[in-house]
């Protein structure tokens, strides 16, 4: 078996298992079994458990974050509309090349998963590998969204990704009962473009801070040794 052959059937079983059962709950013996691989394999092409776990997230977001980036950089000095912003991410998870028709809502179910649980070494492997095109993105967001407090909008972000992640993880579900009570089959692109009036008008609507703390509170300089995080 070739070696990115190896690396691909390991990362799919990880993946699913996630998906499926958790991180802690997910043991490399179990996904060996399910790749068809022995131990010695991850060990080889991951090292531990921890990196499989960053190394899935990077299959989906190295390509997703890449094309956002280009996508930034052709509207630098522009000013999008908070529509414009939340279509251009549901372009580039559309761009991303699947490998089958799961790809995205098993992703959304990891991401749920990464806040979820108690996984702290990812969140900061994401930052460090991810968070500078993210942090670009997040400026436009709050541009577009003027006299949001920045706590407020950090917790409007999150409330927009738990929105997101419930619908996409459950798409087969969701999408299976729609057909069933309107008779109309509605589509995982479109599912996800009906999300983008829905959550643009859930993220300009008037600030709901009445709490001067709240009000002024700004965002604090990371921490470099990772101290305080879960």
């Amino acid at each position: 078996m070739a070696q990115s052959e190896t690396v691909e059937r390991i990362l799919d079983a990880a993946e699913q298992l996630f998906a499926e059962k958790g991180f802690a709950e997910t043991s490399l013996r179990l996904i060996t079994s399910k790749a068809g691989v022995n131990l010695a394999a991850v060990n080889y092409h991951f090292g531990s458990k921890k990196a499989l776990i960053q190394a899935v997230f990077s299959r989906f977001l190295g390509p997703f974050c890449l094309s956002l980036e280009r996508e930034l950089d052709v509207r630098q000095g522009q000013k999008p509309s908070l529509e414009e912003l939340l279509e251009m991410l549901v372009d580039q998870a559309l761009a991303v090349k699947p490998r089958n028709g799961d790809d995205l809502s098993i992703f959304m179910r990891l991401l749920g998963l990464a806040f979820s649980q108690s996984q702290g070494h990812l969140r900061r492997y994401l930052e460090d590998m991810y968070g500078k095109v993210f942090r670009r993105y997040l400026i436009l967001l709050h541009d577009a969204a003027p006299g949001i407090p920045p706590l407020e909008l950090f917790w409007r972000v999150h409330f927009m990704l738990g929105a997101a992640a419930f619908s996409m993880s459950g798409i087969k579900a969701l999408r299976a009962i729609s057909e069933n009570d309107f008779g109309v089959d509605t589509s995982i692109e479109q599912v996800m473009r009906l999300m983008v009036p829905f959550l643009a008008a859930a993220m300009r609507s008037e600030s709901a801070v009445k709490d001067e703390a709240l009000a002024s509170a700004r965002l604090r300089p990371r921490q470099k040794n990772g101290a305080g995080k879960a």
